[in-house]
């Protein structure tokens, strides 16, 4: 699954936010976000908690991955996110999710859609997404 959105901002300033791993909980549709060396933690508005082993960290390429671990429902994951420079001042972020079960992988997609839309919103008006 994949989802990916053009937001008229650098790539540098949209990766300030993206990248703040700690941070996900201002653009992503969960409650908090707490990170623990390489481990984060993110709980969603159910109350539900999710850990997380950050795989990737890389401000060069503006890319983080991570893996959802210590959910038995969840046989494999890993989350890749992009922030891609468009040459053209703007930006393009996309989140790409590989997942078994494969029907999980839609819910975490859903998010991430919306996720990206509240990335695009704020980064586009008012000069906000600081």
């Amino acid at each position: 699954m994949r989802r990916h959105v053009r937001i008229a901002r650098d790539a540098d300033t949209v990766w300030g936010l993206v990248g703040a791993l700690e941070r996900q909980h201002e653009w992503f549709p969960t409650a908090s976000t707490r990170m623990e060396g390489t481990t984060r933690w993110v709980t969603l508005d159910s109350g539900l908690t999710f850990e997380e082993r950050i795989v990737t960290h890389d401000h060069a390429l503006r890319r983080y991955q991570y893996r959802i671990v210590g959910n038995p429902g969840i046989s494999e994951h890993l989350s890749t996110v992009d922030v891609l420079d468009d040459g053209d001042g703007g930006c393009t972020v996309v989140y790409s999710i590989d997942m078994v079960p494969d029907v999980l992988a839609m819910v975490i997609g859903g998010a991430a859609g919306e996720g990206l839309a509240t990335l695009k919103h704020r980064f586009e008006t008012e000069g906000a997404g600081r």
